[in-house]
């Protein structure tokens, strides 16, 4: 397998005393879309700027195509970087601005003009070399920032909160832009956010990091569906948490949540375990749906959402729990509204075990 980032038990410990970094390893594989998500404050971007050579690790090595550059400043790097305030030069053109890097390494100007104009293709921006950086949209300066840091030709494209900045219909414009893009370069990209859906939308791969350390690597179905921790549970997307102690293991194990029990998958846990149980709000059967459900419990409608594309109903069962269901628009009228009597329920194989 080649990989062109490895990551090994960085450390990052800042003046204050501060660990930013704490033990964190991950391996990315040649050409694939790799995204570093978590809350602020979480480390995330304190990673990317190791591997590109602007923070200096307290620990830990840096591998890029496989040598080490731990210590190597970022000229000498094969990476290029995209920051969410785009540090685009006013005083320069477009294609001033992503010729810049080409005429610090005193790259000719024949071959300058060459990729330059190549870069602007890449971002479907072909004319706009002459145009200055405050008559662009958004978008355009969005664009610009990606065609300066690609036309030097890294082995690797760091990405912190690029598209923070931007309003959300233009976010996710720009987030199917960056996949066809990156899909059409093929070269690594490693992308910080703290926006879930959005790191679903756009990546191969994906960290979640939490105080510092990574909690849990894999693709965005692995993520969602089977997450390994309860951080990870209750950080990507929405999700019903119920802690509680296993009672019995058979077939399914039996977990007493302290006013009822459900029956939850019996692979890894113990009696006498206290452990959490998640449950996704599309899971949730309500009303006749539920009837099917091993897991079935009555309740009172205490909120209802309405989300545009499906809504949620937030139900107190009669244990005191709160559960949100998600439902079709066209079912939310079925119900009878806040303060109605309702059943839901669920089935053990969709309930993920997490600790």
């Amino acid at each position: 397998m080649e990989y062109d980032v490895e990551v090994q038990h960085l450390v990052k410990v800042f003046d204050n005393d501060v660990t930013a970094v704490n033990d964190v390893s991950f391996k990315i594989e040649r050409g694939r879309f790799f995204t570093l998500l978590g809350p602020s404050g979480s480390g995330k971007s304190t990673v990317l700027r190791m591997i590109g050579g602007l923070e200096r690790p307290t620990r830990g090595e840096v591998l890029l195509g496989g040598s080490r550059v731990t210590h190597l400043p970022p000229y000498l790097r094969n990476t290029s970087m995209v920051f969410q305030s785009l540090a685009l030069f006013p005083h320069l053109d477009v294609a001033g601005n992503i010729a810049f890097g080409l005429r610090m390494r005193r790259v000719p100007e024949r071959e300058i003009t060459s990729r330059v104009t190549t870069a602007l293709g890449l971002v479907e921006l072909p004319g706009y070399g002459a145009r200055r950086i405050w008559q662009l949209s958004g978008g355009e300066r969005q664009r610009v920032a990606l065609a300066r840091a690609l036309v030097t030709e890294p082995r690797v494209l760091l990405l912190d909160e690029p598209l923070g900045a931007l309003d959300l219909k233009l976010r996710r414009a720009m987030q199917v832009e960056l996949k066809k893009l990156q899909k059409r370069v093929g070269i690594t990209f490693i992308f910080v956010t703290h926006d879930q859906e959005e790191a679903l939308t756009m990546s191969d791969d994906i960290g979640i990091m939490n105080k510092g350390r990574i909690e849990q690597v894999g693709d965005a179905r692995a993520i969602y569906e089977r997450p390994a921790t309860k951080f990870v549970a209750g950080f990507i997307g929405e999700t019903n948490l119920l802690d509680g102690e296993v009672t019995a293991v058979d077939r399914v194990a039996t977990v007493d949540h302290g006013g009822m029990s459900s029956l939850a998958p019996a692979n890894g846990v113990e009696r006498g375990q206290r452990l959490t149980l998640a449950i996704r709000p599309e899971k949730i059967r309500v009303g006749p749906d539920a009837q099917p459900c091993e897991n079935r419990y009555e309740g009172r409608v205490v909120d209802e959402v309405y989300t545009g594309s499906s809504g949620k109903l937030i139900v107190e069962l009669d244990s005191g729990h709160r559960v949100t269901a998600q439902v079709q628009i066209r079912d939310l009228g079925e119900f009878a509204g806040v303060g109605s009597r309702v059943q839901i329920g669920w089935h053990p194989e969709n309930v993920v075990v997490v600790r």
